[in-house]
């Protein structure tokens, strides 16, 4: 067995080659290519469908409970306020930089080191499969989603986004909302009562002041958000529908089936979801996997940010080395002691789980 010393010190050099080889979501056939590499090199079994890899722990017993490790090795497309290569990983003042450094490459060879460290253990009293999945940016149908069918029955995961190493112990859900408000199209220099942009505005109140009841401990309240308004085509016409798109950040009290229905009942308008897998998440405090990182000195919180969490049907936790606030930004960066301090947090936190 590799130390962990090595471990980190290779995981750094792998993460350097992701943030070198572009994989935007759907196209990270040739980042999928340097994880296999990966696991080829540590003598690992792997899997992989369509740019998804994961692997198994050399002595995986169906009869025991299984436990997912998780990250996604896509990326967002740069923004045009970088002042770096962002395809290039530049080490400056103990930070690395580079698309994809923060967001969630730290994250995943963390993660994929942690695995690797545990590989080959013995009598286990858990299985543990590490999934290397693509699109999660875009909530693409061929990320961590479409992997699950070929996965055991999970009893819980660890999700790989930056958190700095806190407990993300609940992430908020996501339901986007395509609304329509019908009316009477005419001549402007006519009289008109039912224009459809008139009677969107009762809508609008209600998405901006309505309260759902139950508010989490941990994620707080349902927050709705109209983000963009469409109506029109010219002066001198009303038009005969106008039409809404509303963010929902749904808490865990509240599925978005439930969080639909709402909607439907109280606003006078078409409403259809973009979809509605994107569920809020969370694990109990008391979960052994909490409480091991608790026990180290972590933190908890609710995260409002949406990630892999949402398509999981199991207990999740949401932890990785890197700051939140990073993610997407310009001349986006990790420092290297992160990683390091990730990679040993990681291993610790199982460790003592394991052991419970």
């Amino acid at each position: 067995m590799k130390n962990i010393a090595t471990l980190t010190q290779e995981a750094i050099a792998l993460l350097k080659s992701l943030i070198e080889t572009p994989s935007f979501s759907s196209e990270e056939d040739q980042t999928a290519l340097l994880i296999e590499n990966w696991f080829t090199q540590n003598n690992i079994p792997f899997e992989r469908e369509n740019n998804n890899i994961w692997a198994f722990n050399k002595n995986f017993d169906k009869n025991k409970p299984t436990i997912l490790l998780n990250s996604h090795h896509d990326t967002v497309r740069p923004n045009k306020s970088y002042t770096k290569d962002p395809f290039k990983a530049i080490v400056e003042d103990g930070k690395l930089f580079g698309l994809g450094s923060n967001d969630a490459g730290g994250c995943l060879v963390s993660l994929i080191a942690t695995f690797t460290h545990f590989y080959a253990s013995e009598n286990l009293p858990y299985n543990i499969v590490v999934v290397a999945s693509a699109e999660e940016e875009s909530s693409g149908r061929n990320g961590l989603n479409s992997v699950l069918k070929h996965l055991p029955e999970l009893e819980c995961a660890i999700v790989g986004e930056p958190t700095l190493m806190q407990l993300a112990v609940a992430e908020k859900g996501l339901l986007v909302l395509d609304v329509k408000v019908n009316g009477t199209a005419s001549h402007a220099a006519h009289n008109n009562p039912d224009n459809p942009i008139y009677n969107t505005l009762p809508v609008i109140e209600w998405f901006k002041n309505y309260q759902f009841e139950k508010i989490s401990e941990v994620l707080g309240p349902v927050k709705m958000t109209v983000t963009q308004i469409n109506a029109g085509k010219q002066h001198n016409v009303v038009p005969s529908e106008c039409e809404l798109v509303v963010d929902i950040r749904v808490n865990d009290c509240y599925n978005n089936t439930e969080i639909l229905a709402t909607v439907r009942e109280n606003v006078n308008a078409e409403v259809n979801p973009r979809s509605m897998h994107l569920n809020a998440s969370s694990i109990p405090v008391s979960h052994g996997l909490v409480q091991a990182g608790i026990a180290l000195g972590r933190t908890t919180y609710g995260s409002p940010t949406l990630s892999d969490q949402s398509v999981l049907y199991c207990k999740s936790l949401k932890l990785g080395p890197g700051d939140s606030l990073r993610s997407h930004s310009a001349d986006e960066f990790i420092y290297l002691n992160e990683i390091e301090e990730g990679i040993e947090l990681y291993i610790r936190i199982l460790t003592d789980f394991l052991r419970s």
